[in-house]
């Protein structure tokens, strides 16, 4: 069974990747803003709560987004395995995914941290702000994000450092580099028990 967590800076590629490596260890990626997005969709009571945080333009509570994740974790597909993305993003949701895994006798295989230079993720979003004509992606909306980033989720590197399952990946590459030093740690890995 292999447990990954896929992290990094907004814009490293996470999910570009995400999919491409639980293709390849037959495993689905939860992905949180996936289910957000299916909680609003199905009205379920953790979608309508959520959808009064995202309406009102404020982080959804982490009691939300935690049950949300218990609830797909659950989920059959996932005994196997999973590629998460976006989940935890701050030390108190590592230690509730922790608890998840515990209560169903597993544990995380893999933090796979993506890096990239902020100047470059800085220009990358701002070219996938264009293309997508994302008018609320300025550039000092962006470095905002970056700064709770550092605030918030870099801390989780040397928290699953000191447990020596996180391994550093080089996202500066192209796609098709970074996809393949992804996949080649990924596959190397030794699964959770």
């Amino acid at each position: 069974m292999t447990t990954v967590l896929l992290m990094g800076p907004p814009g490293a590629g996470k999910g570009t990747h995400a999919g491409h490596l639980a293709g390849r260890l037959g495993v689905p990626v939860i992905s949180t803003g996936d289910l957000f997005r299916r909680n609003i969709a199905e009205g379920t009571e953790l979608g309508q709560t959520a959808q009064k945080y995202l309406d009102a333009g404020e982080y959804v509570p982490d009691e939300v987004t935690n049950g949300m994740v218990r609830d797909r974790l659950a989920a059959p597909d996932a005994r196997p395995g999973f590629v998460l993305d976006g989940y935890p993003r701050t030390l108190d949701q590592a230690g509730v995914l922790d608890e998840l895994l515990r209560e169903q006798g597993r544990s995380l295989t893999a933090a796979l941290v993506l890096q990239v230079h902020v100047d470059a993720l800085v220009g990358r979003l701002l070219r996938r702000a264009e293309i997508e004509h994302r008018s609320d992606d300025t550039e000092e909306v962006i470095r905002r994000r970056f700064e709770i980033y550092h605030e918030q989720t870099a801390p989780l590197i040397d928290f699953y450092a000191t447990r020596g399952i996180h391994h550093e990946i080089d996202a500066s590459a192209d796609i098709e580099t970074v996809r393949s030093h992804v996949t080649q740690v990924a596959l190397q890995l030794k699964p959770a028990a």
